[in-house]
């Protein structure tokens, strides 16, 4: 998993890319989540890694894409990289 990882931003709001008028606010927590969903870690190696529950990590991945009305990761994955 050498991948390059894309910049995720440190502010708690990003402007999404997509119709919603207002900016969509992202956890410090949710942040630590997805920028491991962009280097194409599984929960349960994201739920090692941050030392939490598998459980506790599937439900920052479900705030995450309904915060970003996103349908999958890849969706997700898509959508972090054009806000970066």
């Amino acid at each position: 998993m050498a991948r390059p990882m894309a910049r995720v931003s440190k502010q708690a709001s990003v402007r999404p890319s997509t119709t919603t008028p207002h900016p969509i606010r992202v956890t410090a927590a949710e942040r630590r989540v997805l920028k491991l969903i962009l280097r194409g870690c599984s929960n349960g190696v994201i739920a090692s890694h941050l030392m939490l529950s598998r459980r506790t990590v599937e439900g920052h991945v479900s705030a995450l894409l309904q915060k970003t009305g996103c349908h999958s990761r890849t969706q997700l994955v898509l959508w972090a990289l054009g806000e970066g």
